[in-house]
């Protein structure tokens, strides 16, 4: 309907269009004539505008706006002049369409297709609104209770394995999940500790992709967790992409997408309740307050004690390392010599990294 609808908006203006949703992702366009430029090119060609075209065009205030916005032409950044109309539906913008204009978009033109774009906002509306509604047992599915979980399964019609993927939200950009697969389950604000995820329940074999797909939607970062055969036990799988989320937010070498299965000693970390994990943190002492030594100290055990592939990484000498070493174990209090000291100090600079 999209597509007839756009094809239908374009010849009657005579003008290029393209219809994208609310993160720039596009859904349809009709054959383009006459001059077009890069952001036009590239939105068809990857499907998606990026993000810097989007902060370009956002800027002009069409995520609010009521009415057509007209974005005039910038030579400087090969931008060619068009006209945004965004897609509102009871108040609600779930996309934009895009008209170049090479002057004869006038405000009476623009009118002549109020009809369609209405048509367009209402599909896009009553897409997002069956997305949310097949998502909306997914709370029960993943909650703590035994009976919710039961009365769930009894709701959807979910075959296994399957595997639940969890996106720290950007409420914005919630519009956006119609465009996922119809197989892949999706609640746009669960609450997980007063914060609202975007959580997804996906075949397993998509779970990588699927993830990768809404973390870009959404800019942030997102968690998998492992696949579960059963249905029933999906909750599990929710639990462990939560954590796996949290530990994305907080490790750069894991982010933005992390894996339940791909976090190692994190996984072991992030069951600790928050006091347990603070004592741990606690015994990095004095060492916490030097970035530095910090990062010295962590790569040096991260290469398992190895001083020569530990000074390479870090990209110092050597005795500089060594030195360094001495003094974190003045500050610790520990030997690193020592195997268990070792292993508390290395446990303890990971467990500061989760707070």
């Amino acid at each position: 309907m999209l597509q007839e609808t756009v094809d239908e908006i374009a010849a009657r203006l005579g003008a290029s269009a393209t219809l994208e949703d609310r993160s720039f992702q596009l859904l349809a366009y009709a054959a383009q004539s006459g001059d077009i430029d890069v952001v036009r090119r590239e939105s068809i060609l990857r499907r998606r505008a990026t993000e810097e075209v989007r902060a370009y065009f956002e800027g002009y205030g069409i995520a609010t706006a009521r009415g057509p916005v007209r974005i005039p032409a910038d030579a400087e950044l090969g931008v060619l002049a068009r006209v945004c109309v965004p897609l509102r539906h009871q108040e609600v913008t779930y996309g934009y369409l895009w008209l170049l204009d090479d002057g004869t978009l006038t405000a009476g033109a623009l009118a002549s297709v109020a009809d369609l774009v209405s048509r367009a906002a209402a599909a896009l509306a009553q897409e997002a609104r069956r997305r949310q509604d097949l998502g909306r047992n997914l709370r029960e599915l993943f909650s703590s209770d035994a009976d919710e979980r039961s009365w769930a399964v009894s709701q959807l019609d979910v075959r296994g394995p399957v595997t639940a993927i969890a996106v720290r939200s950007s409420l914005d950009r919630v519009a956006a999940l119609w465009t996922l697969p119809r197989g892949v389950l999706a609640d746009p604000g669960l609450l997980v500790r007063g914060e609202p995820l975007v959580a997804l329940l996906v075949p397993a074999g998509q779970a990588d992709e699927m993830a990768g797909r809404i973390q870009a939607m959404y800019g942030t970062a997102a968690g998998i967790g492992d696949a579960r055969a059963d249905p029933a036990q999906a909750w599990r799988s929710w639990r462990e992409a939560v954590q796996a989320l949290r530990v994305a937010g907080k490790v750069p070498a894991l982010a933005p997408v992390a894996a339940w299965s791909g976090l190692g000693v994190y996984r072991t970390l992030a069951r600790l309740p928050a006091a347990d994990l603070r004592e741990l943190a606690g015994e990095t002492g004095r060492l916490a307050e030097d970035t530095e030594l910090v990062r010295t100290v962590e790569g040096y055990l991260d290469h398992a004690g190895h001083v020569q592939e530990a000074a390479a990484a870090l990209g110092v000498h050597r005795q500089t390392l060594y030195y360094r070493l001495g003094k974190a174990e003045r500050l610790t209090g520990r030997d690193l010599a020592d195997g268990e000291d070792r292993l508390l100090v290395h446990l303890s600079l990971k467990a500061a990294r989760l707070l």
